[in-house]
């Protein structure tokens, strides 16, 4: 993991004021495009060589939607996703194939993420044989062995169907299959959320162990907060569709600035029954508002107990208020209202 107080060296990935929307039609005759589903809306932040940076928000945030634009499986509606200075969106769809051989993506659903219809050899070796990795059938096959050992199944395994496998033996093909080509950098989708807890540990292990290995670097999202902290050096907050914090992970988890921050967080249970009788429970008031129709000022000031009416009128900057800690809130910081 890299140590961010001492690290000089260039972000590998730079998001830059993002946005992506998606077009509602509209109902009538004519079918236009009336109004659109802000499921990005302006975020920025970066992630180093070797980092884990942890993104977390409920569901509808735009967390998906973000990795996919920043793996180019969406195309940005504005801003910038630049992957070792190399702005994305402007590649071709020849420069993208060889761009994907340094960024992959592990998927949510280990059940719909893998083709029935090929084996877990055909599977993870399709990447290594797109790629031109190897030079013969032989060798594919060898690589592909090696790769199952790596993530924990046998090499005899290769000759299987998915449905042959148990959910976490699927996600661990998924895996092999996003480090076949060699990547350094891949964004993981929710990795753990479809399997046994059980199991959760053990795929997370395997992914720090991988990341040890071959120097990876992770965008890791999640809607389980326990596991973001296992794994990650930093982490970022989103809410319908804007950055609300990141910072450090101890910082975070330690010392939350922000009030939605602070409500996640205040719903992660604590093993302990006596400090999770004692401690404080943030209850956010109402639903989240319609991403077609987000509130004007802070997303948030709907639901937030310590709104006052500049936060209805002002989009609050994401700005630093400790070292390495940045939130986008009026009401936090050395000049906060």
């Amino acid at each position: 993991m890299v140590d961010q107080s001492t690290d000089p060296s260039p972000a590998l990935v730079t998001v830059s004021n993002v946005k992506k929307y998606f077009p509602v039609n509209s109902r009538g005759i004519l079918q236009r495009n009336a109004q659109y589903v802000r499921a990005v809306d302006d975020v920025s932040f970066t992630i180093k060589r070797g980092e884990t940076l942890g993104l977390v928000g409920e569901s509808g945030s735009g967390k998906s939607t973000l990795g996919r634009c920043i793996v180019q499986l969406h195309k940005q509606t504005e801003g910038q996703i630049k992957f070792d200075g190399v702005e994305l969106s402007t590649l071709g769809n020849k420069e993208m194939r060889t761009m994907r051989r340094r960024i992959n993506m592990i998927f949510q659903d280990p059940y719909s993420s893998l083709s029935p219809r090929m084996t877990a050899g055909g599977i993870i070796g399709e990447p290594i044989e797109i790629h031109k990795l190897t030079g013969s059938s032989a060798e594919v096959r060898d690589r592909v062995e090696e790769l199952l050992r790596i993530v924990g199944l046998n090499p005899y395994m290769a000759d299987r169907y998915p449905h042959e496998f148990s959910g976490g033996q699927r996600q661990r093909i998924g895996i092999a299959r996003a480090i076949a080509a060699e990547p350094e950098f891949i964004v993981a989708d929710e990795p753990v959320s479809a399997l046994d807890v059980s199991i959760q540990a053990q795929v997370i292990n395997l992914m720090q162990d991988l990341q040890e290995r071959f120097n990876l670097t992770y965008l890791l999202i999640a809607h389980d907060l326990s596991v973001v902290r296992h794994i990650s050096d930093r982490v970022a907050v989103m809410y319908l569709g804007k950055l609300m914090e990141i910072a450090p992970c101890d910082d975070l988890y330690e010392t939350p600035l922000h009030p939605y921050t602070q409500a996640l967080l205040s719903a992660v249970p604590v093993p302990d029954p006596k400090v999770e009788l004692e401690r404080e429970h943030i209850v956010l008031q109402g639903d989240i508002p319609s991403p077609i129709s987000p509130p004007s000022g802070c997303v948030f000031h709907t639901r937030c107990p310590i709104a006052v009416a500049e936060c209805a009128m002002t989009v609050p900057p994401l700005r630093e208020v400790a070292p390495g800690h940045m939130t986008a809130c009026l009401r936090v910081g050395p000049d906060a209202i």
